[in-house]
Formats: C-alpha cells, structure tokens, sequence
C-alpha cells in the first residue's frame, strides 16, 4: 500500500490533536514555517493540509491572527414537544388586545431565553404558489400566498432562518399579514389559533446540505459547516395552514430529539 500523501497526514495529526484537546478551541495552530519543518514539506502541502480541516469546519483562517480551532457554539436539543409546550389550548379571544404574562415561541423555548433576549427581522411579500409549494398546500399552482422569511436572534446572535407561506385567502387583511405586530407571541401556532384554525398536526421533513451564501452569510457561518433544512407543515383538520420552506439551522449547533409511544 502506497503511503497516505504527506498533507493528509499532517491533517491527521491536527485533527487528533483538536480532538483529545491538547489543540483546544480558540488555540492557534503551529505556523507554516513550523509545520513545515516538523514534517519535512512545501508550504504548499501544509496549505492543503490547513484548506482540509477548514472545509471540514474545524478550523479558521482569520486576519492578521492566524489559523485557529474553531470554538464550536454550544449544541442545543430540539425535540418534537416543543410544539406542545408553546401551543395555544383553544382559539383565542379575537378581542383580546393582551399578550400571555410570559411570552413565548417555539424558538424563544429551544434557546432558553427571554423575550428581551429575542429579536427577529422580517421580510413579508405577496407571492404565488410555485408547483412545490401548490403541492405541499394541496393547491392549485399560482395560489396566492404571504411569503414571510425570518431571521431569528438569540442574545444578539444570529441562529435560525425560516421562510413560510400562508394562503393569502387566510390571512389577507388581518393582523397576521402586518409585519409590526411581529414577534408574535405562540408564534405562527398562536396567529393560526387566533385566525380559528388551531394546528392539530406537525409534519417535518429533514434534510442537510450545504448552506448557500446568503445563507451563510445571515448565519455568520464559516466555511465547511453544513445546515440542518426542515420543510415543515401545520395542519388544522385536513386543511394545511402553513407551509416553512424552509427552517435553516447550522447543523453544529443542535441536535433534533425525536421521541415515539409505541
């Protein structure tokens, strides 16, 4: 057997060291000068070394300070019942102009935080179903709908992006169709229960891929972390009310629990 190329080998013996933490999270890396001359190379073996670990996200590159371990947000665990624990009981009061004592979303639940402590940034336009989308509603092609995409921020940092749609005939000149009443407390559970169509069923299908730049960029990713993208749909009875395509998560910073009674 033919040995391994020298530039995987250093990456190798990096990658341990990250792993067993005599590299802990924020150290520097050894030089390029002394990478070089531990191993015996080119610098040019020792970049393509350095450009392996960073695709694979586990290094940075930053200016004027070197390349460093990445230090890795803490990982949070989604599970299924957080649906259960944010949504309504009922249909609401329609008139009721006051927000529950201690408001809450499904998001605002997953990360632990007050409402203080949550921020979003909005973006709401009239759009028509393309056939992906007709199909997950169930209807006809150039449906009208409310496109919504949402920047979701966890003590100032940005952690989720979520696009949804919503049949225009639902929530066309209401309260639900005004970016100013967001955040909305219970979320987009919350506005469907307060239209009079109390979700009574989630589906969730989850896929990874690599994030796209913008995405990237609104994430403050860095290169070689893949995302998490749930397409998700609420249901009332057997009419679909809403459908996210998609809900965007860096896939280093949580874990998706899913628990079945048999």
């Amino acid at each position: 057997m033919p040995d391994r190329p020298a530039y995987l080998r250093i990456a190798d013996t990096l990658r341990e060291g990250i792993r067993d933490g005599s590299l802990p999270p924020g150290s520097r890396l050894p030089t390029m000068a002394e990478l070089r001359r531990a191993h015996g190379v080119s610098e040019i073996v020792v970049r393509q070394a350095i450009a392996l670990l960073r695709g694979e996200g586990l290094v940075e590159t930053r200016r004027g300070g070197g390349t460093v371990v990445r230090i890795r947000p803490p990982v949070r665990r989604v599970a299924m019942d957080r649906y259960r624990a944010v949504a309504p009981a009922g249909a609401s009061d329609r008139t009721s102009e006051q927000p529950p004592a201690a408001p809450l979303t499904t998001f605002t639940h997953d990360q632990k935080i007050t409402w203080e402590d949550y921020r979003l940034d909005k973006e709401f336009t009239r759009v028509r179903a393309d056939p992906e989308l007709g199909a997950l509603f169930e209807l006809s092609a150039g449906t009208e709908l409310l496109r919504r995409r949402f920047v979701f921020y966890a003590r100032g940092e940005p952690q989720q992006i979520s696009v949804n749609f919503l049949p225009w005939g639902l929530v066309g000149d209401t309260p639900v169709a005004d970016p100013a009443n967001e955040p909305w407390p219970g979320g987009t559970l919350a506005q469907l229960t307060y239209l009079g169509h109390p979700p009574t069923r989630v589906e969730e299908a989850v896929r990874s891929r690599m994030p796209t730049p913008d995405e990237a960029e609104t994430l403050r990713l860095t290169g070689g972390v893949p995302v998490l993208a749930i397409t998700r749909r609420l249901l009332s009875g057997d009419g679909v009310m809403e459908v996210c395509r998609d809900i965007v998560l860096p896939a280093d910073r949580v874990v998706l629990d899913y628990a079945i009674d048999l």
